[in-house]
């Protein structure tokens, strides 16, 4: 019995350990310094990205090419790689594109027409930089990923109420 006992205590403290150790954070929280470093980048970068949505809405009304800016990204494009690396590749993505944009804004065709494929690439990329200031709001207050997000974003997605019906032995498929 007391076997029993010390086996089910040895499991129990390896479990409250697992789950302890999967709650703390990936990666260490960021310092005071470093959120205020992001949040200045974050803002800086939203004002100039809010600023070439606004060309390009005046592109819609005109049709006329504006060069999109870009100084803001470049200057703080370290920061947000370091300290929001998931809403940095989006927002990379996003000022790459830049030139393919302008360079679609200062097509034309008969009659100073505008391409449906340029049309594309530009309403593409306004819709996309709407995103990018979203990802990057969120990135500036989201809390640093535990282990366990970490963990669960590798596991397969499963739908638990068909996975319990097929082990009951219903069979069920997937209500998707």
């Amino acid at each position: 019995m007391r076997g029993i006992l010390a086996a089910l205590g040895l499991v129990a403290g390896a479990a409250a350990g697992t789950f302890a150790y999967l709650r703390r954070p990936a990666r260490p929280a960021r310092t005071p310094e470093a959120q205020a470093e992001l949040d200045r980048a974050v803002a800086d970068v939203d004002r100039e990205l809010a600023a070439d949505l606004e060309l390009m809405s005046m592109f819609d009304q005109t049709k006329q090419a504006f060069v999109l800016e870009n100084g803001q990204f470049l200057r703080w494009s370290e920061v947000l790689e370091r300290e929001a690396p998931a809403a940095y590749g989006a927002v990379a993505s996003l000022y790459v594109r830049i030139p393919l944009t302008e360079a679609a804004m200062e097509r034309r065709g008969p009659a100073g027409s505008i391409r449906d494929e340029d049309r594309e690439v530009i309403h593409e990329w306004e819709g996309d930089a709407r995103e990018v200031q979203r990802a990057l709001r969120a990135a500036a207050v989201t809390p640093p990923r535990t282990r366990w997000d970490a963990v669960r974003s590798r596991l397969p997605l499963v739908d638990i109420g068909s996975t319990i019906e097929r082990l009951r032995g219903g069979g069920g498929a997937s209500p998707q």
